[in-house]
């Protein structure tokens, strides 16, 4: 676990009992003492409060009264808090407190962790530091605690615990479609390999730094299609023409999406409409009531269709990928519409 505390509230309190051993044997009139000892605790922010060696509140400052929420009273028993819970959600009785374990065993209580609620029902999370009070001759006489609120530091850590958790998950899917990539890319020649892999990695590189701009809330299909196009003439609305109302897709689907899209676009420039000068590509989608989303790649003026010799990374991609996620699409694109799923149509007209 991370530790942002790293117990500086422990060394506080050390030196408020050294200042108070040493008022003890230099003052002579113990109520000057008390009185100096009094204040110094009144002018800490922290919430400290004092007990007597049966655990009855004998004093408390002022920043007790903003930690529990409410105003303690002198003679309470244990803790100046409404009510007290263990880290897992589990009622503490006050009884059972650190400060209670502190004076009825007689030694410092460190390392815990507790919750406290307010009569308001708002909770805070602490570190309480009790630590028994002794005269000179060693006798438990009392006992003082330092409430340490760590709510910010607590919510910190969970912060920081399910963004690993995402970036964990994350990078697992994206092995897992490089090394589909990898596994299904087919070449006559190595320079043929390289480049095609080449091609693959570039698409998916360039949806995660979409992904990175929307702080992983998802990537623009508009945009997705776009980038992927810009090479081939994706300003020119004569070659190539992009419609649909623009949609934000969660991670996995815009991933499948930028390669398929990457591929229909590198397919459609070896082979396709876009080989030519005279060739042109439509693509558009749309959502239906349903919230199905469907994608169509049309092609116009390229050479005539020809059966493909062999069954590829690229067919892949567009005929499995967008099927195999569309049976978990529901729990990916809620923004789109529940229950949605994903076509994607070719078409190709010479």
């Amino acid at each position: 676990m991370l530790n942002l505390f790293r117990h500086s509230e422990e060394a506080d309190l050390d030196k408020i009992l050294a200042q108070h051993a040493l008022q003890s044997r230099s003052a002579t009139d113990a109520g000057s003492h008390e009185k100096q000892f009094r204040d110094l605790l009144q002018a800490l922010p922290a919430a400290i409060y004092t007990t007597d060696a049966d655990g009855r509140i004998t004093f408390f400052n002022r920043a007790c009264v903003e930690f529990a929420g409410r105003t303690p009273k002198v003679g309470e028993m244990w803790c100046v808090t409404w009510k007290l819970f263990w880290p897992d959600g589990a009622p503490l009785a006050h009884e059972d407190c650190p400060m209670a374990i502190a004076i009825k065993e007689n030694r410092p209580v460190r390392d815990v962790e507790a919750i406290a609620e307010r009569p308001d029902g708002s909770r805070i999370c602490f570190m309480p530091y009790p630590t028994p009070l002794r005269d000179e001759n060693g006798a438990l006489i009392g006992a003082v605690n330092m409430l340490v609120d760590i709510t910010t530091r607590k919510q910190a850590e969970e912060r920081m615990m399910l963004l690993t958790q995402e970036v964990d998950h994350r990078s697992n899917n994206l092995l897992a479609v490089i090394q589909a990539m990898l596994r299904l890319t087919k070449a006559d020649t190595a320079e043929e390999f390289q480049a095609a892999f080449q091609g693959r990695l570039s698409a998916l590189a360039n949806v995660q730094k979409l992904f990175s701009v929307s702080r992983w809330t998802g990537a623009s299909i508009k945009t997705i299609i776009q980038e992927e196009l810009r090479p081939y003439g994706g300003h020119d609305a004569q070659r190539v023409n992009i419609r649909g109302d623009d949609i934000r897709l969660p991670a996995a689907l815009a991933q499948a999406i930028a390669v398929s899209v990457h591929e229909l676009a590198t397919n459609a420039a070896k082979y396709g409409s876009l080989s030519k000068p005279s060739g042109s590509v439509e693509i558009r989608w749309h959502t239906d009531a349903a919230g199905k989303l469907s994608l169509h790649w049309r092609e116009c003026g390229g050479p005539r269709i020809a059966e493909p010799t062999r069954i590829g990374f690229g067919v892949g991609a567009v005929d499995g990928v967008i099927r195999t996620l569309s049976g978990s699409i529901n729990r990916l694109v809620p923004f789109v519409a529940r229950n949605a799923s994903c076509r994607l149509r070719r078409r190709r007209r010479s």
